[in-house]
């Protein structure tokens, strides 16, 4: 081996990353115990930024471009080691390189449905879906907060962390949107817009940039789905409680048909059948002279307080049978009540 072939061995007068792979933020220039040459050559790709670390301590930061290592290029080095203007001897330090292009299609996700308010339904609980973006920005903060000395850090790593940040953010964002859960789905750009505003310091206090938020996807648990699509029948019958009762005992007749026919063949469907067809007009029936006991009380003369108090007996029937909610009978029966007055 000859002298050349030595010095190049212990010194290095170049140092560059080439990025083989995507998905790394930093990584370690591999030194294997050499020595950087005194006027050595630092090359920093476009979307690169390289950190020179001395002892722990973060010096100077380099940019895209091709630097000459000397003291008038590392201040802060030369400051760290203590080095005169005249020093031209090989020296010692880490130097990591970051990738500051954009880390695209990261995809978060509720694992498990999360409970918000809802000014329309009081609270709901819904998942969500969706993907982001984000940029490293500073490599100090990443380095001191994140990366620190290993050899390499990429965005699987990190990845974990940041949807952690955007799932315990995403009731805050709900929230300050102000948007009501049946509008979520016709504004997702402004939904994305609230939840990137309120995760956006959590990213730069380690070091990196939201650039990008995407909601693809707002939905309820099946259960609760069930419960709105019934809301939404509600609304297509309008506020006619006869029409709501009919609609109510439509939707009832299959289960009904199909529970009274199970053991009994052709006849017992039948029955069920009948059964259902009965039910439905009880329940017309009966909500039709409620009502008709209701109008008679609107004209304001007249009024007999039993014809009022057997359509709210009535009513309370439907709802202990699970035809009305709480809040319906409660409205309907205030409603009543006044007239007694």
């Amino acid at each position: 081996m000859g002298l050349i072939d030595f010095i190049k061995k212990q010194f290095v007068d170049v140092i560059e990353w080439v990025e083989s792979t995507d998905g790394v933020l930093a990584w370690r220039y591999p030194f294997d115990d050499r020595e950087i040459q005194n006027g050595a050559t630092l090359v920093v790709r476009e979307s690169q930024m390289a950190l020179f670390v001395n002892e722990g301590k973060v010096a100077d930061v380099f940019g895209p471009g091709t630097h000459k290592l000397t003291t008038q290029t590392l201040p802060l080095l030369t400051n760290l080691k203590n080095w005169d203007k005249l020093f031209d001897s090989p020296f010692k330090s880490d130097v990591y390189f970051f990738s500051t292009r954009q880390q695209l299609d990261l995809r978060w996700g509720t694992s498990q449905p999360i409970t918000l308010r809802d000014k329309d339904f009081g609270a709901v609980r819904l998942r969500a879906f969706g993907n982001y973006a984000v940029r490293l920005v500073d490599p100090r903060k990443f380095h001191l907060e994140v990366s620190g000395t290993r050899s390499s850090y990429t965005v699987a790593d990190l990845d974990g962390q940041l949807r952690g940040v955007l799932l315990q953010h995403l009731s805050d964002a709900v929230a300050q949107s102000g948007i009501p859960f049946l509008d979520l789905a016709a504004n997702q750009v402004a939904f994305a817009k609230a939840l990137s505003e309120a995760v956006a310091p959590y990213f730069e206090a380690l070091g990196v940039a939201l650039e990008g938020m995407t909601v693809q996807n707002v939905s309820l648990p099946e259960e609760l789905q069930k419960v709105l699509d019934q809301k939404i029948g509600m609304g297509m019958v309008g506020q006619n409680m006869g029409q709501f009762v009919q609609y109510q005992a439509a939707q009832a007749l299959p289960t009904i048909a199909a529970a009274s026919g199970q053991g009994s063949g052709v006849a017992g469907d039948a029955a069920g059948l009948g059964a259902g067809l009965a039910l439905g007009q009880v329940m017309a029936q009966s909500i039709q002279q409620g009502l008709q006991g209701a109008q008679a009380a609107t004209g304001g003369t007249g009024v007999r307080p039993d014809e009022v108090m057997a359509t709210i007996e009535k009513l309370a029937d439907l709802k202990a049978k699970g035809i009305l909610t709480d809040e319906e009978f409660s409205a309907k029966k205030a409603e009543l009540l006044k007239k007694l007055v």
